[in-house]
């Protein structure tokens, strides 16, 4: 089968011909029909990412596809079964082998596009803004990088929560992607993001993407008793939260990372998903896919995602 595989961390990946494998106990062999591209598989081919594996390795944290074997053990899945799986890593390939208890079944009605696209983005933003942050209706909810793939999903399930919703994003084209996803304000990149949220009445919640002055400026943008979540650094740099800032303000800042939650909260995560499942089921929800293209273009894909040339999911389709 093809894979795009990682040899080295200072070279290019390549699409290769490895051998198919095959199921172990507890696992399930799965033909990738769809594989959702995320900012974390550029730092696993740089070796900068929280959970890189070993080399060499085939990058691709969430797929779906069809159950063509199963493993020992396995009697929850049975061959021919539409899946969804949040694999952390394998996706870019014709073919995968993953743990049974990381996949799902889809329904008839989802796509396999969708159903790749869904898992990681969608699934962040739930569980983000409602286990962690738990926004309320009413509530003022701040998304930078509203654009993105994690971001317009905020943006989304904010609105849907009953936020107001305000979206920084960067480019007329990306602002308007963001205002039909349901936000109430946009806010260029060019702008003063700090003196608008505060003309605004301030940010509640905080759901930043990007990091780096983008941060600080929502930071100083927060209302007293707020909540900040710190989803991801697009800009390159890790912001350094002040704590005597958080003192004086009674500011909250919350860290989460779904691949953590997914090993130490897994039932937290099936529930997310299960209620995004039935959110997109019932027309609640739509995954915007800026671009779908084959295996032989993941390194397009990869520099779309480098560049914030995308909007919402790239999807590759082996």
């Amino acid at each position: 089968m093809q894979a795009y595989q990682v040899t080295a961390f200072d070279a290019a990946p390549e699409l290769i011909e490895i051998a198919c494998p095959a199921p172990a106990a507890g696992q399930i062999a799965v033909r990738i029909e769809a594989c959702g591209l995320n900012f974390a598989d550029l730092l696993m081919q740089k070796g900068t990412y929280q959970d890189t594996p070993t080399l060499p390795f085939v990058p691709g944290l969430e797929v779906s596809g069809t159950v063509t074997a199963l493993g020992e053990t396995v009697t929850e899945f049975k061959i021919g079964d539409r899946v969804a799986v949040f694999c952390g890593q394998g996706g870019l390939a014709e073919e995968g082998v993953f743990d049974a208890s990381r996949a799902v079944r889809i329904p008839d009605s989802m796509s396999f596009e969708h159903a790749a696209a869904l898992q990681i983005a969608y699934g962040t933003s739930l569980v983000a803004l409602d286990h962690c942050a738990r926004l309320q209706p009413g509530e003022t909810l701040l998304v930078t990088g509203a654009a993105g793939g994690v971001g317009l999903t905020a943006v989304e399930i904010g609105k849907l929560m009953g936020a107001r919703v305000i979206a920084h994003a960067r480019g007329a084209d990306k602002l308007e992607v963001a205002r039909a996803a349901g936000a109430d304000h946009v806010i260029d990149d060019s702008e003063d993001l700090r003196s608008i949220v505060k003309d605004l009445g301030g940010a509640d919640v905080v759901y930043d993407a990007v990091g780096g002055p983008v941060w600080k400026a929502a930071f100083r943008a927060t209302n007293p008793c707020g909540r900040l979540l710190p989803i991801g650094f697009a800009s390159g740099e890790v912001p350094q939260i002040p704590a005597n800032h958080l003192l004086v303000k009674n500011l909250t800042v919350i860290g989460f990372y779904i691949g953590g939650y997914m090993k130490a909260r897994p039932e937290v995560i099936q529930q997310a998903f299960a209620t995004l499942f039935d959110w997109h089921a019932a027309g609640r929800i739509k995954p915007h896919i800026s671009h779908v293209l084959p295996l032989s273009q993941v390194a397009e894909g990869m520099e779309l995602l480098r560049s914030r040339a995308s909007t919402g999911k790239v999807v590759i389709t082996p």
